[in-house]
């Protein structure tokens, strides 16, 4: 794929008008080669045209060596992008390129992102490819666990856990999965009444419960078969 991840000269253009809008433009000192064949980081991840944008901003980051601050921008996104609303003004045609690059611009200075996460994101727009991003988010997490030997847990509560609980937690699991590195992303769920749970393992395919819910649901089980 020759696309690149390259600055964009804007002619003037009018301001817009709304207000949440920022009005300047972000800088990006360097370019970065889409892969085709998954890039320097010559990871077997999908071939399709997420894997290949999240292989791109990986290889980006890794030769930049801010492959954390990377991840940690991708979060951010990941989160924002939860609001469909902000994905509609994206991929809506109606909505002129400059606006879209005005958006991008104020996403950029109030999450903190690095600019050529922000010039990836511009990229998507130029290249029509912004519906996919949520897909491409999935893609490079896949990516930076294959690279960092990182494995993803998440982790859901009623409450908030401190930090010290999240920390054995993931001493617990580095044991068990005999990973590098562990992520924990944390989630309330009051419908667990009490304890918590980890999903982990390929797209969380294992589970430890030690909510009072699963217990209930053990206790129940068990009284339907003496009963029965």
């Amino acid at each position: 794929m020759a696309s690149s991840l390259q600055q964009t000269l804007i002619p003037h253009r009018p301001k817009l008008s709304l207000s949440l809008l920022a009005s300047g433009r972000s800088t990006f000192p360097f370019s970065v080669q889409f892969p085709r064949r998954g890039g320097e980081l010559r990871l077997r991840m999908s071939s399709s045209v997420s894997g290949i944008y999240a292989t791109a901003l990986a290889d980006a980051a890794k030769a930049n060596d801010t492959l954390e601050s990377t991840c940690d921008d991708v979060e951010k996104l990941e989160k924002m992008f939860l609001d469909p609303n902000i994905l509609k003004l994206f991929v809506n045609p109606t909505v002129e390129l400059w606006k879209k690059r005005e958006v991008i611009d104020l996403i950029a200075e109030s999450l903190s992102l690095l600019p050529y996460t922000a010039n990836f994101l511009n990229v998507l727009i130029d290249s029509n490819r912004i519906d996919l991003v949520n897909e491409i988010i999935k893609e490079f997490e896949l990516v930076y666990n294959k690279v960092t030997q990182t494995e993803l847990a998440v982790v859901k509560s009623v409450v908030k856990l401190d930090s010290q609980h999240l920390a054995q937690i993931a001493k617990h699991l580095q044991k068990l999965t005999g990973a590098k590195n562990v992520r924990i992303r944390t989630v309330i769920d009051p419908s667990l009444i009490a304890g918590f749970t980890i999903r982990f393992g390929s797209s969380g395919s294992k589970l430890i419960d030690m909510s009072v819910k699963k217990q209930l649901e053990d206790i129940t089980a068990h009284q339907l078969q003496l009963s029965g």
